[in-house]
């Protein structure tokens, strides 16, 4: 399909009488940025109710990995549902889910035999890290970082402390967890470079918070993004996954990478800690692991994923659907998505750079693949974030056919299907330059 290709104002009238509906009868909570009703995709192109398409650098929120419907995922969810739709694999035993975590076995980023705890989202499978992290090494403490995003069920929302409405209203928080700064080099207070950057947030939790807070032999894990997602798209230097790991090596504690968003093949490896020569004792995943279908995979080394039955379940956790739709999902980032993500990634960031000699606006560009994040300032040397106008640029690139969505207090996020092209980043380039235009003109 070709987009953009706009045939009505926005929202059409379909397309309005579908919000008008759902505000009458779904949650006030969700968080929708501009009025997109969704009626059909194929690859990197949605279209709306009305007829609208659009090019989709949004993903479903970094879902959609294979790219809208791909015709090899859905004839697997078709022939695995014509089978059987579901048996619990929490009491009963079924081949989908077992060679999901053969897979596993030999993908997650660190050596050794693995065992992995399906569910069904991101915040689940974090849920299942904390739990297991706490079972493990019968300890209570968890650390995890400033601008991080875990989840919103509440133990992984008291590791997330990404926005305050996130956690306000819901608390106290669980007990045993303690925040760090996140290396953020972009905004590092010292402006000493890299090093610097990693060793003072490092810093904090070795000379403060194993000092004045926790004990370290009551610290059970580290929970950390390998690149920061909701806190805006933040790329760490290596030095601090480096030296995080080796803190924790020192003090028995275990070292969790959420990948929630930043993994399966997103960039332009499997995993993003593969860009930080690190291995973790326990990775969890989500989003683009099903290319739409609801799942969650919590892997971890097997001496420590060794607790009993009874002690964590989850009914519909590893859905043979979604197990089937994963195998093929991960065929295919193998094969050649990861691939597409890292080279068509590497040519949309080298087109946001040159962005940059245009529009002052754009203050920082980051990412790894098609991870990319574009730090929005109105000032270049004071930094001054530039957090209406990252909104009102969303709003002109929807309105010109291109789904992006914010991250962080004033960033935009570029998470789009991995099946993009170079042609297709091109059309992301010149609807971005358009807009960047028409918000620095008021």
């Amino acid at each position: 399909m070709d987009a953009p290709l706009l045939k009505t104002p926005l929202p059409g009238p379909k397309a309005k009488a579908i919000i008008d509906r759902d505000r009458e009868v779904v949650s006030t909570s969700y968080t929708r940025g501009y009025p997109f009703v969704m009626a059909r995709g194929e690859g990197a192109v949605v279209e709306d109710v009305d007829g609208n398409r659009f090019l989709d650098c949004a993903a479903g929120i970094a879902v959609n990995s294979t790219g809208h419907s791909h015709p090899q995922v859905v004839a697997a969810i078709v022939e695995q549902a014509q089978k059987f739709l579901h048996m619990s694999g929490t009491d009963f035993y079924y081949e989908p889910q077992v060679r999901l975590g053969e897979v596993f076995n030999e993908i997650a980023p660190f050596d050794g035999q693995k065992r992995s705890f399906f569910s069904n989202s991101g915040t689940e499978a974090n849920e299942a890290a904390i739990k297991l992290a706490r079972y493990s090494t019968k300890r209570h403490g968890i650390i995890a970082f400033l601008g991080s995003f875990h989840g919103r069920t509440l133990g992984s929302l008291s590791m997330t402390a990404s926005r305050a409405i996130q956690r306000k209203g819901f608390g106290p928080p669980l007990a045993g967890t303690y925040h760090a700064p996140y290396p953020n080099c972009y905004r590092c207070p010292s402006g000493r470079g890299p090093a610097a950057c990693a060793a003072d947030c490092l810093n904090f939790i070795q000379d403060q918070l194993l000092v004045h807070l926790i004990s370290p032999d009551e610290v059970a894990a580290v929970m950390v993004e390998p690149i920061q997602g909701e806190g805006g798209y933040i790329v760490p230097p290596p030095q601090f996954h480096q030296r995080l790991r080796e803190l924790t090596r020192q003090h028995g504690i275990l070292l969790m990478c959420d990948e929630v968003q930043s993994g399966m093949g997103r960039t332009g490896r499997m995993f993003a800690i593969e860009h930080f020569g690190v291995h973790p004792d326990v990775v969890t995943v989500a989003k683009g692991v099903a290319s739409g279908m609801p799942l969650g995979v919590t892997t971890a080394r097997a001496e420590v994923m060794s607790w009993p039955p009874g002690a964590h379940a989850s009914t519909f956790g590893g859905n043979p659907v979604s197990c089937a739709a994963a195998m093929t999902t991960i065929d295919l980032l193998r094969t050649s998505l990861i691939r597409n993500a890292a080279e068509v990634g590497d040519y949309l960031q080298d087109g946001l750079r040159a962005l940059m000699d245009k529009h002052p606006l754009i203050g920082d560009v980051r990412g790894r693949g098609l991870m990319i994040g574009i730090e929005l300032v109105r000032n270049r040397k004071t930094k001054e974030r530039a957090t209406t106008e990252r909104d009102r640029v969303v709003d002109a690139c929807f309105a010109r056919g291109l789904l992006i969505l914010g991250a962080g207090r004033n960033a935009l996020r570029l998470s789009p299907p991995l099946v993009l092209t170079k042609a297709q980043a091109d059309i992301a380039l010149k609807i971005l330059d358009e807009a960047l235009s028409d918000v620095t003109k008021g």
